[in-house]
């Protein structure tokens, strides 16, 4: 087994409110959650309203840069935010 990690940053410009921001987090945890059976928690920047970092942990048999891959797209098509950075990680156990 594998263990995927990921932390993905977001610049999302247009967001004027931490209540906006709330919304928006919400909606891709949930779609990404629902999609991709994954463990997903907003991390770091909670107070910078313009700024979202979003955790992601799972387990994977195989194939785990196909997956992160897949999330990545996923993020990129269901957002008007900007991907700004992509930390990376994997672990076998």
């Amino acid at each position: 087994m594998k263990i995927l990690f990921l932390k993905i940053t977001l610049r999302a410009s247009y967001v004027h409110s931490l209540k906006e921001k709330r919304m928006i987090v919400r909606s891709i945890t949930q779609r990404l959650k629902n999609k991709f059976n994954i463990s997903i928690a907003e991390c770091d920047t909670q107070d910078i309203h313009t700024i979202i970092s979003i955790g992601i942990v799972s387990l994977c048999e195989s194939q785990v840069d196909s997956k992160s891959e897949d999330i990545i797209n996923f993020i990129e098509l269901n957002t008007n935010a900007e991907i700004i950075n992509i930390e990376k990680d994997e672990d076998i156990f």
